[in-house]
């Protein structure tokens, strides 16, 4: 009976291990649910500048995926997770980070989808503080769904949108070599 209990122990606390990921100082869920999609963490690092933590980056999928160009033309369920690590970060500064994203995700051809990044960016002009969480969910049958601190702020349509989006952090010009890395990792 004694060794059933320690290998029931040993069970419980190595599945709580693999339950969550800690980057950038905060801890990232191993699985969300945005809708009624349950997904999971495909990969998780941090966006930093200047050796400057600025937030803590989570993507979640449906299923592991390694292959960023897979990802972003599929038609499934996604999120990315931003959870703010630094005071330095503020609205503008957001932004401008976002919309140069947006730039290199799609090659300078921002005018065809230019409405739609314009909606996503007003979700950023709200005061940005350390610790806020904002979730960004593609719902193949709605758009993105952007949240900040759980609260929905709108729904943005469009694949190529979507696409353009997470391309900001997967595509061949992302925002962070090593980030990109990171949540493809696949851990």
């Amino acid at each position: 009976m004694k060794n059933l209990l320690l290998i029931l122990l040993a069970v419980v606390v190595s599945t709580t291990a693999f339950a969550q990921k800690n980057v950038g100082g905060v801890t990232l869920p191993a699985t969300e649910n945005f809708d009624g999609h349950t997904l999971q963490l495909n990969g998780a690092g941090v966006r930093e500048k200047l050796w400057i933590d600025l937030y803590a980056a989570g993507l979640y999928l449906n299923q592991k995926n390694r292959n960023a160009e897979e990802i972003l033309n599929s038609d499934k369920p996604m999120a990315i997770k931003l959870h703010i690590v630094s005071k330095l970060i503020t609205s503008d500064k957001m932004v401008d980070a976002v919309t140069e994203g947006f730039e290199k995700s799609t090659n300078g051809n921002t005018a065809p989808i230019q409405n739609e990044i314009n909606t996503i960016l007003g979700f950023f002009k709200e005061d940005i503080k350390k610790n806020d969480i904002f979730d960004l969910v593609y719902v193949p049958s709605k758009g993105v769904v952007a949240y900040k601190n759980g609260k929905e702020k709108g729904v943005v349509k469009g694949k190529e949108f979507k696409k353009a989006l997470f391309g900001i952090w997967l595509s061949n010009r992302p925002a962070d070599d090593g980030l990109k890395n990171e949540l493809l990792a696949g851990r």
